[in-house]
């Protein structure tokens, strides 16, 4: 069974790390999100959960206006050809559904091969915004806490300008 939300905020104390959380109707695109969200301040970002040709998973997580080329993608990471994975893929994997993919997902021991790539823009932004691994809420969190999260869930994230 994927991680709950509770379970990541369970896990979020035990490392001292506070956020906030606001509950909104279930946004699926970066257009609902601004539409949705209010005035919570930071950066509000998107990640992408990618495949490579070889079959390696990567999740790409930046602010959520940037355009992301994934050829360009490829070249930095030194990987095979990059795609969007599918679906089924994420949900086995990251235990979110479409529109929820998040950093938090990592949580979930299926993700373990997982290779986190940060955009190193999104890191200046304090606090960052990502959906607690459901897309009817959004969480507030400091950019330092994130990494300490990431690593705790056993992923030295790659951060780079994407």
């Amino acid at each position: 069974m994927p991680a709950s939300e509770s379970e990541l905020f369970e896990r979020l104390g035990r490392l001292g790390i506070e956020t906030q959380t606001k509950r909104h109707a279930p946004m699926f695109t970066v257009e609902d999100a601004k539409a949705l969200r209010g005035d919570m301040p930071g950066g509000h970002c998107k990640s992408l959960f990618l495949k490579d040709k070889k079959g390696a998973l990567w999740l790409a997580v930046m602010l959520e206006d940037k355009q992301l080329d994934l050829k360009a993608l490829q070249a930095k990471l030194g990987s095979a050809r990059l795609s969007f994975a599918r679906p089924e893929l994420m949900r086995d994997v990251l235990g979110v559904e479409p529109g929820s993919v998040t950093p938090f997902a990592v949580i979930n021991p299926s993700a373990e091969a997982v290779r986190v790539v940060l955009d190193s823009a999104m890191l200046a932004h304090d606090p960052l915004n990502y959906h607690p691994l459901g897309n009817q809420a959004t969480t507030a969190i400091a950019p330092d806490d994130l990494l300490t999260y990431l690593q705790d869930c056993g992923h030295q994230p790659m951060i780079i300008a994407l």
